[in-house]
């Protein structure tokens, strides 16, 4: 299948991905694909990412099929039909193809510094780590004694404090739900076992990421397409957040959600129309269309200069480059 070529912006976008560089899609058939997270396990190498109304994660290796890695990733219970925000396909409900179901499963997935996953288990409404010999803890389920709504990104810095995004999306009737004990969506870090809000300015929080050296986090806004900067104190908290890219005024599906930093700094970012290459001054180097919403990225292969995209169906990688930030 051809793909739209890639938007190129400013002359240094041509430094970061070649012009014969071609999106390619390596696995599909899925509900909605998040969390792509590349384990560099030299020959045993592989991919893992969530997909959420399945509640697992899969795990993907170069010439082989798609596989499950972990099932009940989110929500524990039975009861599915209670739980997760209610989603389709994307059809409309004449269409033959029409589907509707809930999203109760894990999202956003990382690593420790040891290599251990790190699970945001959205309709589990929680922050899960994977033990070495497959246990699972919880790191958190709660600010001031009361239950998170959904978690959706998570992202671990060098020192070990794990920072996430909550949500209202694991429960079914969002803000509205009668199991909603935080009013608000919020960023939140945890370090040395307590858990602290450090942004409460985005009405609707999605993806984050670090500069390389750590010193800014962005997050962005989700579905109000716009991603803001914040300067990271000595604590772990932030300070100075003021907005980095706006992209509000931009046509095509998708939303701003799943982030990346390469190594020059650069941010990378799925919204509207694919994926957005941003300069660390803010400056748009680019765009990488996708023929679906893109939900996340990461950066992958021995190199760190493949990325690979998850979308609601469908998995696709594109060649770069530029490495991935460590």
């Amino acid at each position: 299948m051809t793909y739209e070529p890639i938007v190129r912006m400013d002359k240094r976008v041509d430094g970061l991905i070649s012009s014969d560089a071609k999106l390619e899609a390596i696995v599909t058939g899925f509900g909605f694909t998040e969390g792509v997270t590349w384990i560099n396990a030299g020959p045993d190498s592989h991919l893992l990412f969530s997909d959420i109304p399945a509640n697992v994660i899969y795990r993907w290796q170069p010439g082989h099929k798609a596989e499950i890695y972990l099932e009940k990733t989110g929500y524990q219970g039975a009861d599915v039909w209670r739980v997760g925000m209610p989603f389709t396909n994307g059809r409309a409900p004449e269409h033959p193809q029409f589907e509707q179901f809930n999203m109760f499963g894990s999202n956003g997935l990382t690593l420790d510094q040891e290599g251990r996953l790190i699970i945001a288990t959205w309709g589990g409404r929680s922050i899960v780590r994977v033990e070495r010999d497959g246990r699972r803890s919880v790191l958190a389920d709660r600010y001031q004694g009361k239950r998170f709504g959904g978690p959706n990104d998570v992202v671990v810095r060098k020192d070990g404090s794990i920072y996430f995004t909550d949500t209202f999306g694991g429960m079914s009737k969002l803000g509205d739900d009668p199991s909603c004990e935080i009013d608000l969506n919020a960023i939140y870090m945890i370090r040395n076992g307590d858990v602290v809000r450090v942004i409460d300015d985005i009405p609707n929080t999605n993806g984050l990421a670090f500069s390389p050296d750590e010193k800014v986090l962005y997050a962005n806004g989700s579905i109000d397409n716009y991603i803001r900067r914040y300067d990271v104190l000595g604590d772990g908290t932030v300070a100075n957040g003021r907005l980095f890219a706006d992209l509000r005024e931009e046509t095509g599906i998708g939303i701003t959600d799943g982030m990346r930093v390469d190594e020059r700094g650069n941010l990378w970012s799925t919204g509207p129309g694919g994926v957005w290459i941003i300069s660390p001054e803010g400056a748009r180097l680019g765009r990488i269309p996708l023929p679906e919403g893109g939900t996340n990225l990461v950066f992958g292969g021995a190199d760190r200069r493949t990325v690979f995209i998850s979308c609601p169906t469908t998995i696709y990688r594109i060649d770069t480059l530029v490495a991935g930030a460590r």
